[in-house]
């Protein structure tokens, strides 16, 4: 029986409001999964796949207006409203308490509670946070037993006074009308309502993982990051840990999964995390990373041999496959996999679909839900209880003609300016509009439980106390010519921009000083096998100061929303950056 005591009352007075039918705690067994996947196949809330082709996986298919996290409907409830700033969605705790709470009461009326007790990070680390998630869905009880280390090791890790996240959810009516996503940081709370989509309701993942661990961190002295963590061997054996940051659509799992080019023997590449790490400050001065998921969620549609071999290898057994195309034969496929579709299927709305439909077979946000132990170049270190060092971190975004292919910053405030200015441009497939620079602060725009600008002053104020800083970089895979054309093949070909990068951690690749930081000479990368011309490489590290200066003033519109509160160090970065500016020679 459950010891503790906080956590026994506070499941008591929620079954009371939600009234289930039966309330059952999950223990995390095999047996359990075997049992909770049945009971699903029979109700349709699971389909069955082949299980040759795709062994222990199965299907899922969302309500059609609950296919993606609701931004718009996502809120952070605490009780100052400056408190949760500009960018936040806010509401006052009692109001949503009062509002979400009505549409709890008795919303689990001919269901099935299921307790969800769950780690984030691995047990027994001082990394590690626990959460207990109730639930009516047994597609997020499974889920939660592939992204978290959950039920009896929870349960026994929780002990009697350990302290846990409190996180509700129920489909309530999948009524997107009547649909919150509410994150209390002041409470460790989190309530979920009206949705079933896994952004929404794996209450683990972003809620707890970033937007209540960035409160956390704000109050406890570490960072909370929306952030993969890879290691890349050298072909003399040595691992260098680099940390990332990518808004979406930028290639953040295809790099967290790189395969070296065939032309860079020797090198090894390993992933610790594709999409979240949890960074503090480690008794020898460094900053040591760990990745609190046991899963990867990623995006199906774009996923391929191609694109990131090893997310399909990972993907292709004990998975849960949300919204792609299901084949006849009981397999699946998505737009971008690189195999010719089935003759026929049944698309993600649930209705007959064939080539000549019209219409896409998956939702372009259609997931796959993986077990991070299945993937072929998980890291020996990935569930190391201290994490791993961090000698770089990574920020970048999609940019037609402004950043260059790699450049390293001056120093941690400096690179802190990098990374509160990134940003990406979209588009025509996704907007309607081509190139709006949308911006996304070390791709924590969603995902920060407070207000930014306290976030800035966080990373800035982090700085001195890293005694062996990490050196902070910006990167570009998207650069183009004049005819709209990439100037970098991508992919497995980033290793050699992330090459210069380890070689500048250690001191021995050369750089040229620019306005905005240290740019690679061309003789410094190692183009060695890559088919590319001199006028390319030159175009990659290219500085249009023009450019540049215009972007001060993108930059400054979106800081003004901070008023304030926004930290002096970026005006002065800013200051600095058009000076220097004004002094490069064209």
């Amino acid at each position: 029986m459950i010891r503790n005591k906080e956590a026994a009352s506070w499941v008591e007075e929620m079954t009371a409001l939600c009234k289930p039918d039966k309330v059952v705690w999950i223990d995390g067994s095999e047996q359990e999964r075997q049992r909770l996947t049945e009971e699903a196949l029979g109700t349709c809330e699971l389909l069955p796949l082949d299980e040759q082709k795709l062994p222990g996986c199965v299907y899922h298919r969302t309500a059609e207006n609950d296919v993606a996290r609701t931004e718009h409907l996502t809120f952070i409830c605490c009780r100052n409203e400056e408190d949760a700033g500009p960018t936040n969605n806010w509401m006052d705790p009692q109001e949503a308490y009062s509002k979400v709470g009505a549409m709890f009461d008795g919303s689990m009326r001919g269901r099935t509670m299921y307790v969800v007790p769950f780690i984030m990070g691995t047990a027994g680390s001082p990394f590690r946070k626990i959460g207990i998630e109730l639930t009516d869905s047994i597609y997020v009880v499974l889920n939660m037993r592939i992204m978290t280390r959950m039920g009896d090791i929870a349960m026994n890790d929780l002990g009697e006074n350990e302290e846990f996240t409190k996180c509700l959810h129920s489909k309530g009516e999948l009524d997107i009308n009547r649909r919150y996503i509410l994150h209390f940081p002041e409470d460790n709370t989190i309530w979920s309502y009206g949705s079933g989509y896994g952004g929404n309701v794996l209450l683990g993942k972003k809620c707890l993982s970033l937007r209540i661990a960035s409160y956390m961190g704000l109050h406890e002295g570490w960072m909370a990051e929306h952030m993969l963590i890879v290691g890349i061997q050298s072909p003399d054996g040595e691992i260098t840990y680099i940390a990332a940051a990518f808004p979406s659509a930028c290639g953040k799992t295809n790099l967290a999964m790189l395969i070296p080019p065939d032309s860079m023997p020797g090198y090894k590449v390993w992933t610790v995390g594709d999409d979240i790490a949890w960074i503090r400050i480690g008794p020898d001065g460094r900053l040591w990373a760990v990745n609190p998921e046991a899963g990867f969620f990623g995006v199906a549609p774009g996923t391929s041999m191609k694109t990131n071999p090893n997310a399909m290898l990972t993907a292709s057994r004990n998975s849960i496959f949300t919204n792609v195309l299901l084949g006849s034969d009981g397999t699946v496929w998505w737009e971008g996999m690189g195999v010719e579709p089935p003759a026929e299927g049944i698309d993600w709305r649930g209705n007959p679909w064939t080539p000549q439909s019209g219409e896409k077979g998956s939702n372009p946000n259609a997931r796959f839900t993986a077990p991070a132990s299945q993937c072929p170049v998980i890291s020996p270190e990935w569930e190391n209880p201290q994490g791993v060092p961090l000698s770089a971190i990574l920020f970048g975004g999609r940019r037609a003609k402004l950043a260059p292919l790699v450049y390293e910053s001056f120093d941690w405030s400096h690179g802190t300016f990098v990374g509160a200015t990134m940003a990406s441009e979209t588009t025509a497939a996704a907007t309607g509009a081509v190139g709006v620079v949308r911006r996304d602060p070390m791709a924590m725009l969603p995902f920060c439980g407070y207000n930014m600008s306290k976030y800035f002053r966080h990373w800035l104020d982090m700085g001195p106390k890293i005694t062996n800083p990490p050196k902070i970089f910006n990167v570009n895979w998207f650069k183009k010519d004049d005819d709209g054309k990439y100037l970098w093949p991508g992919y497995g070909d980033n290793l050699r921009a992330l090459d210069w990068v380890i070689r500048r951690c250690k001191g021995t690749a050369q750089a040229q000083e620019t306005p905005i930081g240290f740019v690679p000479t061309k003789d410094s990368l190692n183009l060695d096998g890559l088919d590319i011309s001199d006028d390319a490489i030159e175009k990659l590290l290219e500085i249009d100061p023009d450019a540049w200066v215009e972007e001060l003033g993108s930059m400054q519109k979106f800081f003004d929303q901070f008023g304030y509160d926004l930290p002096e160090e970026f005006m002065e970065q800013q200051q600095e950056l058009n000076k220097r500016l004004g002094r490069w020679k064209r």
